[in-house]
């Protein structure tokens, strides 16, 4: 594969994370399903630093989930036992009740993996898409102008 070099958009919310022996295989690679587990952490890690809605609180008290509906990732280069990863989020899209969110791996300027996904906000307790509340909107239409989206 081509080694790519990314740089983070100025801004944008990046999270290191340690590769441990639970995230992977007997090879020490990685195994795929663990990266979408790291993916959801940095979302949710997101809202709470980022945009300053608590994830936790809008899931218990606001009774809203946030599946992933759509998710396309490119694998370019594994991540290995002991190395400790950079997870960037950049926002592409803002639909009505859903956001198309790009979430790059890199370590030491190389891209190893670009998740593309498309996570929907919806309601718990009637299981339909529910509209994102103006305030939160706000914060992530500032976020993606700031960053340049995905």
């Amino acid at each position: 594969m081509r080694e790519e070099i990314f740089t983070p958009p100025d801004g944008a919310f990046t999270r290191s994370v340690p590769i441990r022996f639970s995230h992977c295989d007997p090879a020490g690679i990685v195994y795929f399903p663990h990266y979408f587990d790291m993916f959801n952490g940095v979302i949710e890690d997101w809202y709470k630093d980022e945009l300053k809605h608590d994830y936790a609180e809008l899931v218990m008290a606001g009774r809203y989930a946030f599946p992933f509906v759509h998710i396309e990732c490119d694998f370019k280069i594994p991540s290995l036992m002991g190395e400790v990863i950079e997870l960037t989020l950049l926002v592409d899209r803002v639909g009505r009740s859903s956001l198309g969110i790009v979430i790059v791996c890199h370590r030491g300027g190389l891209e190893r993996l670009r998740a593309r996904m498309v996570t929907a906000m919806m309601s718990i307790e009637t299981k339909k898409p529910a509209p994102l509340p103006q305030k939160l909107r706000a914060a992530i239409e500032a976020y993606r102008a700031r960053t340049g989206g995905g």
